[in-house]
């Protein structure tokens, strides 16, 4: 071969490459902020960063951890597919984080709030409009019965209709009415329940641009150990990041 036509070819595979690369899907990235102010769920916020961790290796999503609020920046947000609040609580956020965030959401992106995210940012009415419910008190944890009421969504498309668990058993003292409500918990079914015949444990909406699920479920790494629960939790996740309300029940994706 010349070397005339050895380097056109030499240039024929480069420029392929280039526009490989170039097409290549970039991967989706979430971030995990686990911030606390008041109490802390330890357990669970250790097991969950691992657990997510895990679930975006398997899952090909990238997954950043954090307990800095400093990273609530406009610039280093729009790189998130999707914010994780893993078990924070209090007033975890100043007002230029608050804005930042809340445009953010305002240009599509994704929230999920786990457990005592509903404990967070009291004084933030927009924050818990976003979250769906500000937390109230709770019982001892008990075992309890939680009702499915919807099995195509991906959070619960792995669910049986009626889920017994071990958890920490919130009460609201405020609750959205534009929540999109997938498990209510059966209030005879333990004591200490608060919030009457309709109690909604989790839930996903759409709001103000963005969208957003909340799981009251998650005490601690019990909850991180059970398969069915990290289901929940990456079915989730994958909602947020912008994946169909709704999939086939046997499609379900298993935990990987």
């Amino acid at each position: 071969m010349k070397k005339s036509q050895l380097w056109c070819l030499l240039l024929v595979l480069v420029a392929a490459s280039v526009t490989l690369t170039s097409y290549a899907p970039k991967q989706k990235k979430i971030l995990v902020f686990s911030k606390t102010v008041g109490f802390r769920h330890g357990s669970s916020i250790e097991w969950g960063k691992k657990q997510i961790l895990a679930m975006g290796q398997a899952n090909k999503f990238g997954v950043d951890t954090t307990e800095s609020a400093d990273v609530f920046t406009s610039d280093n947000l729009k790189q998130y597919a999707a914010v994780v609040f893993l078990c924070t609580t209090g007033n975890v956020l100043n007002e230029e984080q608050q804005k930042a965030f809340e445009q953010y959401i305002q240009k599509g992106g994704g929230y999920l709030g786990l457990h005592s995210s509903a404990d967070t940012e009291h004084d933030w009415p927009w924050f818990g409009g976003l979250n769906g419910a500000y937390f109230k008190n709770h019982p001892r944890p008990q075992e309890a019965v939680f009702n499915v009421l919807v099995n195509n969504h991906p959070a619960t498309a792995h669910l049986p209709k009626v889920w017994k668990r071990w958890d920490e058993l919130y009460n609201f003292k405020w609750i959205g009415t534009d929540l999109n409500v997938l498990i209510t918990i059966d209030e005879n079914s333990y004591t200490g329940g608060q919030n009457g015949e309709d109690h909604p444990m989790a839930w996903y909406h759409e709001y103000d641009g963005g969208r957003a699920f909340y799981t009251a479920l998650g005490h601690d790494n019990r909850s991180w150990e059970d398969p069915m629960y990290q289901q929940h939790v990456l079915g989730a996740i994958q909602y947020v990041m912008g994946a169909k309300a709704e999939v086939k029940t046997k499609n379900a994706a298993a935990i990987k």
